[in-house]
């Protein structure tokens, strides 16, 4: 059984930074369950509101549905007592109710649903996936707009009068005029969570918005900075926040805008120069080259002057 019910699980998430870990995988693109076990004991000692495994970070696209349980089942297993950890489901909507349930099996607080697989879809088709995967679990659901499954505020607000345990909203689009009639038409109703690459780069209009939370890719090798960066968001120090995305944010995604797939790439070559392997990432992404990775390292040098 969860330790958090849905309500309590968006009241949670809504309250800090959100840790998205990369997934560890070894020379031969094995899952490495010790490394990232160890990897999720190190993340949860310091003061975040949820951890999603296997996510967008953690290359869920690249991960069998057999991976997914196991990466899921050893982040529950390592995550410090009172850390909600929530579950990735996607792809077609069978598979995602199979997740969906896996999730409830393996002990996960809550979930985070992905856009179905390839095709597109009408407002009413993405109305019944998101139904079936609710219907299908006790847990919280986290509806993630992005791709080929973008939820305007009418879709938005059908799929939650009709799945109470639909707790939260993660934009992937930045449509700042959408976001505001999504909060407009439905407001406390959920938790809104800032899910564009490097989040902290639009943190601070989001939070005008009322999106209070956001996923850190940043957080799984600077943790330091990206906790720094959080608070300060939330206090609204807009110098401290202009300084820190002017000196770190906006050099990093600078490096990662280079080449298409290094929103994860970029945070394994992070991970890697901050001491902390997690080995290669998994076909169809690509490593950076020598001359981005010195150009990372210089990042992460700034960074840790950046929070003196």
């Amino acid at each position: 059984m969860p330790a958090f019910t849905p309500t309590e699980l968006a009241e949670r998430l809504g309250s800090g930074l959100l840790s998205f870990p990369v997934t560890h995988f070894t020379r031969d693109l094995a899952f490495d369950e010790p490394a990232y076990r160890e990897n999720v004991i190190r993340l949860g000692k310091y003061e975040i509101a949820g951890l999603f495994a296997a996510g967008g970070t953690g290359e869920f696209f690249s991960l069998t549905p057999q991976e997914v349980g196991a990466v899921v089942r050893a982040a529950v297993a390592s995550a410090p007592e009172g850390m909600p950890v929530l579950a990735p489901a996607g792809h077609g909507t069978a598979q995602a109710v199979e997740m969906a349930r896996d999730a409830d099996a393996a002990g996960a607080d809550g979930l985070l649903l992905f856009p179905p697989y390839l095709t597109e879809a009408s407002a009413d088709g993405l109305i019944a996936h998101v139904r079936a995967v609710c219907e299908a679990t006790s847990l919280g659901v986290v509806l993630y707009s992005r791709a080929n499954a973008v939820y305007t505020s009418d879709t938005l607000a059908r799929i939650a009068d009709a799945c109470p345990n639909l707790i939260g909203f993660k934009d992937g689009i930045g449509d700042l005029e959408e976001i505001t009639r999504i909060y407009s038409r439905l407001g406390e109703r959920l938790v809104y969570i800032g899910g564009l690459p490097t989040a902290e780069a639009f943190a601070l209009p989001y939070l005008e918005l009322g999106v209070t939370t956001y996923s850190s890719a940043i957080f799984n090798f600077l943790p330091e900075f990206a906790l720094a960066f959080y608070k300060a968001v939330r206090a609204g120090n807009r110098n401290t926040v202009r300084r820190m995305l002017t000196d770190v944010v906006l050099p990093y995604t600078a490096i990662r805008d280079r080449k298409a797939g290094y929103a994860v790439s970029i945070v394994k070559a992070g991970m890697d120069l901050s001491g902390h392997p997690a080995g290669p990432v998994r076909p169809p992404l690509t490593a950076l080259d020598e001359t981005e990775r010195e150009l990372l390292a210089d990042v992460i040098e700034v960074s840790r002057t950046a929070i003196a």
